[in-house]
C-alpha cells in the first residue's frame, strides 16, 4: 500500500462505503421481516453494548460534559435522520438510497450559512443548484406517482446534514470519543419508544443479522474516521460516492434492480456536483493554508 496519505485516506473510505453498503444490504433484507423502528433500536442498542467495554477501561472521567443538551440535540437529529435512511434502504433501489444519502453535503453549507454565519462559495452554490437538479430528476416528477421513500430519504438527508453541523459546533469543547458515546446512548433511549410502539419480537436468524448491522455500521464509521485522520475532508469527498457504485452492482447482483433513464442523469449530476464541491473545499483549505 502507498505510503501517501491521501491514497490510504480514499482506501479507508471507499471500505467504509462498501460497509455501509452491506449494512443497507442487510436492513434491505430485514425490513420484510421488522419494523424500521426495531431494527433502529437494535443497531444502536448493540453499538451501545459495544461501547462499554471500552468505557470500563477508560472510565467513566472521559465522558464527563457539561453539554447534555447539545448532545440530546445530536441524537435526536440524528436517530430521526438514521430512521429515515433505513427505510430508505428497504424501501428503494440500494442505488437511489446510498445517492441521495450523499446529498446531505448540499445541505451542510446552507444550515451552516443560516446557523453558523459561514459563507458559501460561488462554485459550492452552483455545485448545490446542479444537485438538487439531479435529486429533482430522481424524483421523477413526471411520472404518475411521486415515490414517497425518496422524500423520506431526502428528509433523512437533510437531518443528516443538521446533525453534522450540531457535532462541528460541539467539537470546540467535546472529544470523539463523548461524541460517539453520548449519542449511542441517547439515540438507543430515543429509538426505544417508537420501536416499543410498532414492535415486532425479532426471530434468533433475525437478531444475527441485527447484530451484523451494528458491527457493520461500526466499522464503517471506524473505517471513515480514520479515513478522515489521514487527509482532508475536501480531498475524500469524491470517494464516497463509491457506496453508489457498491450500491448499484449489488441491488443488480441480489434484487435485479435497474435504475431507469431519469434517475441515471439524476446519478451523474448529482455525483459531479459533489466532486464539484468537495473540490472547491479542499482548493478553499489549500489557501488557507498557504
Amino acid at each position: 500500500m502507498s505510503t501517501n496519505p491521501l491514497y490510504r485516506g480514499a482506501l479507508f473510505i471507499i471500505l467504509s462505503e462498501f460497509f455501509l453498503v452491506l449494512s443497507g444490504m442487510i436492513i434491505k433484507q430485514l425490513t420484510d421481516e421488522l419494523p424500521t423502528e426495531v431494527i433502529v433500536l437494535a443497531r444502536n442498542l448493540f453499538a451501545f453494548l459495544l461501547l462499554l467495554p471500552w468505557l470500563y477501561r477508560v472510565g467513566l472521567h472521559r465522558i464527563y460534559t457539561n453539554n447534555l443538551h447539545l448532545h440530546v440535540s445530536r441524537a435526536a437529529v440524528g436517530v430521526t435522520a438514521m430512521m429515515c435512511l433505513y427505510y430508505a434502504w428497504g424501501h428503494l433501489p440500494l442505488a437511489e438510497a446510498a445517492l441521495i444519502k450523499q446529498t446531505a453535503p448540499f445541505f451542510v453549507p446552507l444550515i451552516a450559512f443560516f446557523w453558523l454565519g459561514e459563507r458559501i462559495d460561488k462554485i459550492v452554490k452552483i455545485a448545490i443548484f446542479v444537485g438538487f437538479i439531479g435529486v429533482f430528476l430522481v424524483l421523477n416528477p413526471t411520472g404518475q406517482t411521486l415515490n414517497i421513500a425518496v422524500l423520506i430519504a431526502l428528509f433523512g438527508a437533510m437531518l443528516g446534514a443538521l446533525a453534522k453541523v450540531i457535532v462541528r459546533r460541539m467539537s470546540v469543547s467535546e472529544s470523539p470519543q463523548q461524541v460517539v458515546f453520548y449519542f449511542a446512548l441517547f439515540s438507543t433511549l430515543l429509538a426505544f419508544v417508537p420501536a416499543v410502539l410498532n414492535w415486532t419480537t425479532p426471530s434468533l436468524t433475525a437478531c444475527a443479522w441485527l447484530l451484523c448491522v451494528a458491527i457493520t455500521s461500526t466499522i464503517a464509521q471506524l473505517l471513515l474516521s480514520k479515513g478522515y485522520g489521514l487527509a482532508a475532508a475536501g480531498q475524500l469527498g469524491p470517494y464516497t460516492y463509491s457506496s453508489v457504485v457498491f450500491a448499484a452492482l449489488f441491488g443488480w447482483l441480489f434484487w435485479q434492480e435497474v435504475l431507469d433513464l431519469n434517475s441515471i442523469i439524476g446519478v451523474v449530476l448529482i455525483v459531479f456536483a459533489g466532486v464539484m464541491s468537495a473540490l472547491s473545499r479542499t482548493k478553499k483549505q489549500q489557501k488557507l493554508e498557504s
